[in-house]
């Protein structure tokens, strides 16, 4: 299991088994973006439905109009690695009314 720190600068990072860091390239959002969607075999409405965002904000990401920021970055580099467990994960919300 991998886990994954948002540190108070904005940074990513992983923590390693001895309980080091290393840092989360994410020096290319857009590229980044669109690698994770690519490669879980889906499209931008399906990505975007999954991970509960609108299709526009995976849009704005993907062309670098915008940066995932903070948690969003944090998600991304979770599914880059673990995509199963992370949308098994997202699956089981439920919206409060």
């Amino acid at each position: 299991m991998m886990r994954v720190r948002l540190k108070a600068d904005g940074r990513i990072v992983e923590l390693l088994s001895d309980g080091s860091e290393k840092i989360v390239d994410t020096s290319d959002p857009a590229a980044f973006a669109r690698q994770v969607r690519a490669r879980c075999g889906l499209t931008q409405a399906a990505f975007a439905e999954k991970i509960e965002v609108p299709i526009e904000t995976v849009r704005n990401w993907e062309q670098g109009k915008r940066a995932p920021r903070g948690p969003a970055r944090a998600l991304l580099k979770v599914i880059a690695q673990s995509p199963d467990t992370a949308f098994a994960a997202l699956g089981g919300r439920r919206k409060i009314a």
